[in-house]
């Protein structure tokens, strides 16, 4: 059916998780534009993959503006060689992200009384009066448009909707029952000044964590399409209650009747029943950052209780003792299938029989093997050479690059497990490193073990302290384009939200997780990143004050960093001291699984990659005294701006 009124331009949304990865990129660089790539998408459903569809970019965020005679792409820095290279000359790339550019462009092309469309239910509540304010007074009308085009044409070839079982998690890994987090949660919303009369959750890994269900609907996420409206008396799931396994219809209805007994309503039902349920005297507490603007214009604005997030993703965001202990047995068995991997490519690389895509698939291989696993919880990042400098570059079978002990090599990978997520990086070099891979290499290092090691108030917003995983780099001129890490789920998202040090994360708290990843990328050369996945702990500190503890962090991953890649020259006694404790952590903790496992070869490569480094040089001592200058001049910084 065409739409009611003329439409002079409609937007399309691909927004993955908060920090994306990429599809396979051809590997030899050119900025020459190849129509013929192959586009899925991910942290989306197949049949949902629209931008890619439409436009051959398999990136997982951006923004595509098609007008009656132009087309535009809008993506971050992460993705503009990949962009270059997947793109036709029918496209044009924007290299930004930011939504007042896409608002600048549309009102150069589009006259004034003229209509831009979007279909609001692809469209966060906060993005659309985003794209609001950059139209404003520009005379152009924002309008919503349920009929989305790209279906239209996409047609029949459009994929089917996902088919899969929906199935409750064991209880052994869970943290509490699905009823204790929805008391929970009905006891802030009584508790709440505004006391709202119903919870409306429209994030896919809300509904999953609380009622600890886990589907298949989104590759490498175990989550489901489904929406929660969760009252002081009743719970309303919309879900495909057809694929719901046997096990969780019955632990979903095992409080019938009651306020613990969970109504299964259809998935397309959810419009007609939020309108029908704000017609009464409802206030409907929702998280903007999550919720649609299709569902949210449902609801008279009188009836609205809105903030960023909603209490059940603060609550999942915070992992209890059980939840955290969950999440580092998860990481020892994943620290023996990377120890795995790293030994097999050391034997492999000088016989020149590995390349970046063979290589994915072992570490992909080794994963599965592992009690629990449920696969890898993204597309493994295999990246060699010139290709690691793509942040988020991942191989295309036929067309990898061979590894080669004369270059750097870059593997992020990660795993869903029953009992959490996991995600590393780690990048080695086989054979001799220039002396600049080897100083960024140092310094990116330097980073990492500077936030790891932070002490800082309760409460200090990650954003505040993230420069310290860059001081190291900023010395000598170098940095890094993305950020440097986010939050993690207990067999949920590898980029679990609001967790991280970007500025519209919520402030540190104990017992969250996060990635912390700093790297530096040489455009047509080399790239490094290295990535540990940390929890936020209580820290011991000389002079506890009884008021909110300091916290620090604790590192979860347990993978030895490349000694043939570190310049130990550069390091403090600081920063020696905590690899030297952090070593003695993962011979502790991975030695004896390793052993439990028979896998000896292993063990013995562990205990050598783990071997202490000295601790006294005169080398060491002068880097001390510069670092302790440069920490002192970013800490008066940062101090002012947590005291502003």
């Amino acid at each position: 059916m065409p739409p009611s009124r003329w439409t002079a331009a409609w937007l399309l949304l691909l927004q993955g998780c908060s920090v994306g990865r990429s599809q396979p990129a051809a590997s030899p660089r050119t900025d020459v534009r190849d129509c013929s790539v192959d586009p899925p998408s991910e942290y989306i459903a197949e049949r949902d993959a629209r931008l890619g569809w439409l436009t051959g970019f398999t990136g997982s965020a951006g923004t595509g503006v098609v007008t009656e005679d132009r087309a535009a792409l809008w993506t971050d820095s992460r993705y503009w060689t990949q962009a270059e290279r997947q793109l036709d000359c029918n496209w044009e790339l924007q290299r930004t992200t930011w939504i007042e550019s896409i608002g600048t462009w549309i009102v150069e092309l589009v006259p004034a009384g003229g209509n831009v469309s979007l279909d609001p239910f692809l469209f966060s509540i906060d993005t659309w009066h985003s794209y609001q304010q950059a139209l404003q007074g520009s005379g152009i009308a924002l309008l919503p448009m349920e009929t989305n085009l790209v279906d239209q044409v996409w047609g029949n070839q459009r994929p089917p909707s996902p088919s899969s079982y929906i199935y409750s998690l064991p209880e052994e890994f869970t943290g509490s029952s699905w009823q204790e987090k929805v008391a929970a949660i009905r006891q802030q919303m009584e508790e709440h000044m505004r006391s709202p009369t119903a919870l409306l959750l429209s994030g896919l890994e809300e509904t999953a964590w609380l009622f600890n269900l886990r589907g298949d609907d989104i590759p490498y996420n175990p989550v489901f399409y489904s929406y929660t409206l969760l009252t002081a008396t009743n719970i309303s799931l919309f879900v495909d209650s057809a694929r719901l396994t046997a096990e969780a219809q019955q632990s979903l209805r095992s409080g019938c009747p009651g306020p613990l007994c969970v109504e299964l309503l259809d998935y397309g039902q959810v419009s007609a029943h939020l309108r029908h349920y704000a017609q009464g005297n409802a206030t409907i507490w929702l998280g903007t950052e999550y919720t649609t603007y299709g569902l949210y214009s449902i609801i008279p604005q009188e009836k609205l209780l809105e903030d960023s997030y909603s209490p059940v993703m603060l609550a999942k965001a915070v992992k209890n003792a059980k939840e955290q202990e969950l999440l580092r047995a998860a990481h020892v068995r994943d620290a023996v299938a990377v120890i795995q991997y790293l030994l097999w490519l050391e034997k492999m690389v000088p016989q020149g029989q590995v390349d970046e895509f063979s290589g994915a698939r072992h570490v992909d291989a080794l994963r599965w093997a592992q009690q629990h696993s449920r696969g890898p919880s993204f597309e493994s990042i295999s990246a060699s050479g010139l290709n690691a400098a793509l942040a988020h570059y991942s191989p295309a079978n036929g067309s990898s690059r061979q590894l080669s002990v004369d270059e750097m090599y870059l593997m992020d990978t990660g795993g869903q497990y029953l009992d959490g997520t996991t995600d590393i990086t780690r990048t080695v070099h086989w054979g001799t490193p220039t002396p600049l891979q080897k100083e960024a290499y140092t310094r990116v290092l330097m980073g990492n073990i500077d936030l790891s090691r932070l002490v800082f108030p309760s409460d200090t917003a990650g954003r505040t302290v993230e420069t310290f995983a860059r001081r190291a780099l900023w010395e000598v001129g170098l940095n890094y384009g993305h950020g440097t890490g986010h939050g993690i789920g207990n067999f949920l998202s590898v980029h679990e939200w609001p967790v991280g040090f970007q500025s519209n994360n919520v402030p540190l708290t104990a017992g969250m997780f996060t990635s912390i990843e700093p790297g530096y990328y040489r455009d047509g050369e080399f790239g490094i990143r290295i990535e540990d996945v940390v929890l936020v702990v209580e820290a011991q500190t000389k002079h506890p004050t009884g008021e909110k503890p300091f916290l620090t962090f604790e590192v979860v991953s347990l993978v030895p960093y490349d000694r043939n890649l570190i310049d130990v020259s550069l390091l403090s006694q600081e920063h020696i001291q905590y690899l030297n404790a952090y070593y003695e952590t993962i011979r502790a903790r991975v030695g004896p699984e390793l052993q439990r496992q028979q896998l000896e070869e292993e063990y013995r490569w562990l205990q050598r990659s783990t071997e202490p480094f000295p601790q006294s040089s005169a080398a060491s001592a002068t880097a001390a005294m510069l670092g302790m200058l440069a920490v002192t001049s970013l800490t008066s910084v940062l101090l002012a701006e947590l005291q502003a």
